[in-house]
């Protein structure tokens, strides 16, 4: 079997025996064999998580420092290990991959610099002979559930976050993924992680509602972070609410990405093409909705096409180097073609590309698209993305707006100033002026607004969803009070 669940660093079939398969999205043919957790596997890891936090809990930051910077090291140790498994489980290039794998070590080494930074204050306070101080402690065992289209990032943050603030983590790997997140599981084996501070746990598609259900409800689980679309975030922070546990949610996105007027269209171009169609659109931040005025609409346009028509097209495992792979199944690609012929019978033109053909689809970018299209709303999540002409800065920012997300967004404009207002107005966790939507920096906080979600990973921010806050005041015994 390729992939097997870990609880207490030991590597175990389900106690059902049940498994399941992972198909590679353009050859059906079974790629990843994995052990299918049931119930008494998920309740399993989180008691050996939960037994772990006693003495995890305790550990000093140097311990929690030096077994992530390992993480780090092992991680990226693996790189071509991660090229070939992700081609064949997610359909990713070798270049979006690697971007994993690198930005990952980073994270890791940014998670490690952090274990000195959760620090508590000191309080004025009227009482007199009285010390009055905040305490950060870890809240518990943490459950970590991540999807396959960033697998190592998204992954690794949900890991050395936690791991980092002296918490313990049952990390529920993605059934698309399985493989790539058990690799990532084994760096933090191979650094040294004490048993039951990490339980990887995978489970069959069809088991996750109960699965997923048992892990929230379970009594030593005291945070919830997820990834994933919004549909799905919006269940797990019901099942949350019902047990009072607090979750940190990234969701879905359509991020716009407006060009103003006076924007450079070259370096526009440049941005457009890397945030729209690295990794086939498939990410949280991948750029869908360009809101471009009017008076340069046509040769950015047409730039944007020149550019999107050069690149590569292919089978990352065959050709590792290809820019657009397969999507990561053939039910997106017909999901895809029903937005299609939506937004063309309303009146929509096609600037390059077409429909996707199962799990293949070529780089697709769709012009003229206005409000009433169901392409201008639904987030689409492939390699199509859509363009909108507007008419001056504050219909820019109206279309910008007019979105039920608000995860990643960017504004290209030469005039700074005007941009700076753009971006302060636009509803969206990041903005970046004259850069890309897809962007990632591990001191930075990222997540998003209304649909897309609330928290923040990245950054000292991570120290508040994975820490609790407790008052502490040292006082006299014999202090007067007035009864």
């Amino acid at each position: 079997m390729d992939v097997r669940l870990v609880i207490d660093n030991e590597h175990l079939d389900s106690r059902t025996g049940k498994v399941f398969e992972r198909l590679n999205p353009v050859s059906g043919r079974v790629v990843t064999r994995a052990a299918a957790g049931g119930l008494d596997d998920a309740r399993r890891s989180a008691d050996s998580a939960q037994a772990a936090f006693k003495s995890w809990s305790q550990s000093g930051p140097s311990e929690r420092r030096r077994i992530l910077l390992a993480a780090a090291d092992r991680l990226e140790a693996k790189k071509d290990a991660f090229v070939e498994v992700m081609a064949a489980e997610v359909g990713a290039s070798a270049l979006w991959s690697v971007f994993n794998v690198m930005g990952s070590g980073a994270l890791l080494r940014e998670a490690a610099a952090l274990v000195t930074q959760i620090q508590g204050e000191t309080i004025p306070t009227d009482k007199p002979g009285t010390l009055s101080m905040t305490l950060r402690q870890p809240v518990g065992v943490v459950l970590s559930i991540v999807p396959w289209n960033g697998p190592i990032l998204l992954a690794a943050r949900a890991i050395a976050y936690p791991i980092a603030c002296g918490n313990t983590v049952v990390f529920r790997g993605s059934e698309a993924s399985p493989r790539t997140h058990a690799l990532i599981a084994e760096a933090f084996y191979e650094a040294g992680l004490p048993a039951g501070v990490l339980n990887f746990f995978v489970n069959a598609p069809d088991d996750a509602p109960e699965v997923i259900d048992a892990l929230i409800s379970h009594p030593a689980v005291r945070r919830v972070n997820f990834t994933g679309s919004t549909r799905v975030g919006r269940i797990i922070a019901e099942k949350c609410a019902t047990h009072l546990k607090r979750c940190l949610l990234e969701l879905g996105g359509k991020a716009p990405f407006v060009v103003l007027d006076d924007a450079d269209i070259d370096g526009a171009v440049n941005a457009a093409a890397f945030g729209a169609f690295l990794y086939q659109g498939q990410i949280c931040m991948s750029t869908e909705r360009f809101v471009v005025d009017a008076a340069i609409a046509d040769a950015f346009t047409e730039k944007f096409v020149a550019k999107v028509a050069t690149l590569s097209a292919g089978d990352p495992v065959n050709d590792p180097s290809c820019v657009i792979g397969p999507l990561v199944d053939d039910r997106s690609g017909a999901r895809i073609n029903g937005l299609i012929d939506d937004a063309l019978a309303k009146g929509a033109k096609l600037a390059i590309g077409g429909k996707a053909e199962g799990a293949v689809m070529p780089a697709t970018i769709v012009d003229h698209v206005k409000s009433g299209m169901a392409i201008y709303d639904e987030e689409t999540f492939g390699p199509i993305t859509t363009i909108v002409r507007v008419n001056g800065v504050d219909e820019a920012i109206q279309v910008a707006n007019d979105t039920e997300y608000g995860l990643s967004s960017a504004v290209f404009g030469r005039d700074v100033t005007r941009a700076l207002d753009v971006a302060r107005r636009i509803e969206a966790g990041c903005v970046h002026i004259n850069g890309a939507t897809v962007q990632n920096e591990a001191q930075a906080p990222y997540g998003g607004m209304k649909k897309s979600g609330y928290g923040r990973f990245d950054g000292r921010a991570v120290i508040d969803e994975f820490t609790e806050l407790k008052w502490v005041t040292i006082e006299p015994a014999d202090q007067p009070y007035p009864l």
